[in-house]
């Protein structure tokens, strides 16, 4: 920031993004833009989304171009009041443009996601940061892994340590299940926090890592500091069999593409490497049969076979539930299942994804739960 302009840069989103490229703006310049506000669209390799500006101003000048593919950090836009001549901008945009160095070429070793014997298992995990407060567990969905949470994990990282983990059967983990019921996963997260010498957490799951998270603080309650649960599984029966049955199926893109896409409220976010991700992923030795033997637990006969949502009151630590209002993978309705005391937050414009599609509202409410 130079005589009260403010940069905004292309963001990182996950480890692996090196660069964006610009779809849309949203806004013209000379409006003004408030912090969280819909910005610019921006596609990667793996998905589309919107990134909501992180400051508040006027925007006096959109750099990047429509159709234009830049590198994490390189310069989006300027934002600066109505005193900030436009000399004083094209001598800031100048100098920016002239000490910009890639991250590629600059940056810090990126990091790198760990094995780790836990259980008689091989679990794959990633860290981000140190430090002394109590870190934050990420544990995702039904077929997912810890590239899920690409626009969470570095966030909720800047204030405490984070662990997003692949859960047993699926991304690099080991592919033996067992059973594939809740009490195995919820063993297999407790068995991965000893290894790693997590003395308690708190845990935030989506969809069926939801309900691993819920039953591991049920099962549990001393390792568990809070919990955050995303369209969360164990809510209520109703679950989309036709998209599960479809994802374990699907084995090429074409057929791929209509089933990930119902996860989206905007289908047009689902990218050709995150169709590609998930294809590899299945060509894996035991990954089909580790997911069909979960669906045939978790899942049977079209149907959630737990209902955790009794047992919500039986609960020691603080809970908040957030959801996509248009869900279609397990419906929002599931949030009247919540006792009067919990949180329950349901975004609009997001389906089952809502923390890859609203990101920033999502990340709000986390850091700010785990900061009451």
């Amino acid at each position: 920031m130079a005589n009260g302009i403010k940069a905004i840069k292309m963001p990182k989103w996950g480890l692996s993004m090196t660069e964006g490229s610009v779809v849309a703006w949203c806004v013209e310049e000379g409006d003004e833009v408030k912090a969280g506000g819909d910005l610019i669209e921006i596609e990667t390799p793996k998905i589309t989304n919107l990134y909501e500006s992180p400051v508040s101003g006027r925007l006096r000048r959109r750099v990047a171009q429509v159709g234009e593919t830049l590198p994490v950090g390189a310069l989006l836009a300027v934002v600066a009041d109505e005193t900030t001549s436009e000399a004083e901008i094209d001598e800031f945009v100048a100098k920016f443009i002239e000490e910009f160095v890639p991250e590629a070429e600059s940056g810090p070793e990126t990091l790198q996601p760990q094995m780790i014997g836990a259980g008689g298992r091989r679990i794959r995990y990633l860290k981000m940061s140190d430090g002394e407060r109590a870190p934050v567990v990420l544990i995702h969905g039904f077929g997912g892994d810890l590239n899920n949470w690409l626009f969470t994990q570095p966030v909720l990282a800047q204030a405490r340590p984070t662990y997003s983990i692949d859960l047993p059967g699926h991304g690099q983990s080991g592919k033996q299940v067992e059973g594939g019921d809740l009490e195995f996963f919820a063993s297999a997260v407790f068995a991965l926090l000893e290894a790693l010498e997590i003395g308690s957490a708190h845990l935030v799951g989506h969809s069926l890592g939801g309900a691993i998270a819920l039953e591991l603080s049920l099962s549990h309650p001393g390792c568990v500091r809070s919990l955050t649960l995303i369209a969360p599984a164990g809510l209520g029966p109703e679950i989309n069999i036709n998209y599960i049955q479809g994802f374990i199926r699907a084995s090429r893109h074409k057929q791929l593409r209509p089933v990930v896409e119902q996860l989206f409220a905007d289908p047009s976010l689902v990218g050709r490497k995150m169709l590609d991700d998930i294809i590899n992923f299945k060509r894996l030795d035991g990954a089909v049969e580790a997911l069909s033997t979960i669906a045939g637990t978790v899942f049977p006969n079209g149907h959630q076979s737990v209902n955790l949502a009794p047992r919500l009151t039986d609960l020691k630590v603080p809970l908040q539930v957030i959801w996509g209002e248009q869900d279609l993978i397990i419906p929002a309705n599931h949030l009247k299942a919540l006792p009067p005391s919990v949180a329950g937050h349901l975004v609009p414009g997001a389906g089952h994804m809502v923390h890859m599609e609203k990101a920033e509202k999502v990340n709000a409410l986390i850091e700010t739960f785990l900061a009451d």
